[in-house]
């Protein structure tokens, strides 16, 4: 399903385009999709949103940029852990959310490709928020999302924490479904500490959903 997903986000990509390449499995599908354009002998080139995405694009041979040279971005791929009818999504369980959120922000056009259990009625049914917080005082950044309702946990790995690429931890607030996705999102950029959150509202300019049936594009109803 992912695979599908990926290569029907293909039809977006043109000769010439700057492409925010996004992290995690599904959008892995897209970067070897984007190789084999490239061998074709498109011209095309990929701002990554993680150093394993740009290791991964290096290997598949995709030509890299960055922000710093090209600020502007024709279009991004990325998946998404959940997506709810107006396509505003949770995103961060593969730990990029801060640089994802920033080159999917830099791009005229961020399409998403997902499989449809990723399909919830409401943010927060079955995944938690990711929120990327300095390590620096941590406890009190995951107390003040305890204050906002959630249940919060420390991202380990192997006993280890899990630190992103920029150096910071990583918490899950799990709140269940939540009503007010926007009001959240303020509450929680407020907290001092933290650095970015993965609740990306109102950004998604589509999503390819693919299941048994094939793969079909939704688009969002919010409206100005």
């Amino acid at each position: 399903m992912k695979r599908k997903a990926a290569e029907a986000a293909l039809a977006y990509v043109k000769p010439g385009m700057v492409l925010g390449l996004g992290t995690g499995s599904t959008a892995r599908f897209f970067l070897e999709g984007v190789s084999r354009l490239v061998r074709e002998g498109v011209d095309l080139k990929g701002v990554p949103t993680s150093f394993a995405t740009a290791d991964a694009a290096k290997e598949l041979g995709i030509p890299l940029t960055s922000l710093e040279e090209r600020p502007s971005v024709d279009l991004c791929v990325d998946g998404a852990d959940e997506v709810d009818p107006k396509l505003d999504l949770i995103k961060g369980l593969g730990g990029a959310l801060f640089r994802e959120k920033i080159v999917a922000a830099a791009s005229k056009r961020f399409i998403v490709i997902v499989d449809a259990s990723k399909l919830v009625p409401r943010l927060g049914t079955k995944a938690p928020v990711p929120v990327e917080v300095h390590p620096f005082g941590w406890k009190a950044a995951a107390a003040a999302l305890e204050g906002l309702g959630a249940t919060v946990e420390l991202r380990r790995r192997d006993s280890e924490t899990v630190r992103t690429d920029n150096g910071n931890n990583l918490l899950d607030a799990r709140f269940g479904p939540i009503k007010a996705p926007s009001k959240l999102a303020t509450r929680i950029a407020a907290i001092p500490g933290v650095v970015g959150h993965g609740l990306f509202l109102g950004m998604a300019d589509a999503v390819l959903v693919a299941s048994d049936e094939g793969v079909r594009t939704l688009r969002p109803t919010r409206t100005s």
